[in-house]
């Protein structure tokens, strides 16, 4: 299989980078990263929540060029179907993408109010309310996964394009101090527990490049 290139911005700001990455990941599939300066104003733009042009995460793979994010996890599934990156039942496949589809386009408030931040911590962080909205949401969402497919993953035992998609999430209650049911809990420390999870992290801690405008946000 040819080796595939993955265009990302910053590892400690960029979310959708990180689901992108995350999916690549857990497809197996060799990639290399060209990584987008978060210097560039036109990143920057777009990780200040400024454009919709969602020039990162972007795959190319034997003459495809794909850049939307559950675009890219549904290329995944095909091209590597092996890795499970959807679940095998029907039911549950069309749930999965139900809430990816959810996460992909909602949570307007948790992504305004608390932006992706690997390196920063924030300890007793108020939520205003519609926030806290999206973040009850999102516990609801992996309750009943959990509680429906049996965990530690959001459909089982390995994880899949869902657990991609909420895996920033997981970063975002760590850095701004979340309060979490336990499930949901032992959820977030199930996805910072990946061997790919702890390789981006730390790659994220020592990124040496900062956005000014999102540290004065708060």
């Amino acid at each position: 299989m040819a080796k595939a290139v993955l265009t990302i911005s910053s590892k400690n700001y960029g979310a959708w980078a990180l689901r992108g990455w995350l999916m690549a990941r857990l497809a197996g599939l060799p990639f290399t990263e060209k990584v987008i300066s978060p210097d560039d104003p036109e990143m920057k733009a777009e990780m200040l929540l400024l454009s919709a042009s969602m020039r990162v995460p972007a795959l190319d793979h034997d003459g495809v060029h794909v850049w939307d994010t559950l675009a890219i996890g549904e290329y995944l599934n095909e091209v590597c179907p092996d890795a499970g990156l959807l679940p095998a039942d029907r039911a549950a496949r069309a749930h999965c993408r139900a809430i990816c589809g959810e996460m992909h386009s909602g949570f307007s408030a948790l992504r305004s109010s608390l932006p992706m931040n690997i390196k920063a911590h924030f300890p007793n962080f108020k939520l205003w309310s519609r926030a806290q909205s999206d973040v009850d949401r999102i516990l609801v969402i992996w309750n009943e996964c959990l509680s429906r497919y049996g965990g530690p993953y959001l459909f089982g035992g390995q994880p899949c394009i869902a657990d991609a998609m909420f895996a920033p999430v997981v970063t975002r209650f760590v850095t701004y101090d979340v309060a979490l049911d336990l499930p949901s809990a032992d959820y977030c420390r199930t996805i910072l527990t990946l061997p790919a999870m702890q390789e981006w992290v730390a790659a994220a801690q020592q990124e040496p490049d900062e956005i000014d405008e999102l540290d004065a946000e708060f």
